[in-house]
């Protein structure tokens, strides 16, 4: 299988050093990005694009976070859905959230592939990369 790239989406520090060295000891993802809030991921994403670079092929996605949250994030990035579907990023939810009306919302949402309730797994990785 050939690795993929990831973005995870995240304030959350301790989550993003604990999926980090589950994405590490998976070694099924080559390159790993992660933002603290949507906004510094929008940013990134327009200056991936303005120079015509690659989207990652994985996001793992938290609804809350500050300055900009996981909805506001998929609203920004809607202007870009024809990049996505041809780039084939998968968008996946990654939450502690229990709250039914995100599940429904994120299954309602073309763009976001699943929901992935915290704490990520070794299967929930190898999952979404396959």
């Amino acid at each position: 299988m050939k690795k993929k790239s990831i973005w995870i989406i995240d304030d959350d520090s301790i989550f993003k050093i604990i999926i980090q060295k589950l994405i590490s000891k998976a070694n099924i993802f080559e390159n790993v990005e992660t933002y603290s809030n949507g906004e510094e991921a929008f940013l990134a994403i327009k200056n991936i694009l303005n120079k015509d670079k690659q989207l990652p092929d994985i996001i793992l996605l938290d609804i809350e976070m500050p300055l900009m949250d996981g909805w506001a994030f998929m609203a920004e990035i809607s202007v870009f859905k024809q990049n996505f579907e041809e780039k084939k990023t998968s968008i996946f939810i990654s939450s502690s959230s229990i709250a039914i009306d995100d599940k429904l919302k994120a299954d309602k949402n073309p763009c976001i592939k699943g929901f992935l309730s915290k704490p990520i797994t070794m299967n929930d990785l190898i999952k979404i990369a396959s």
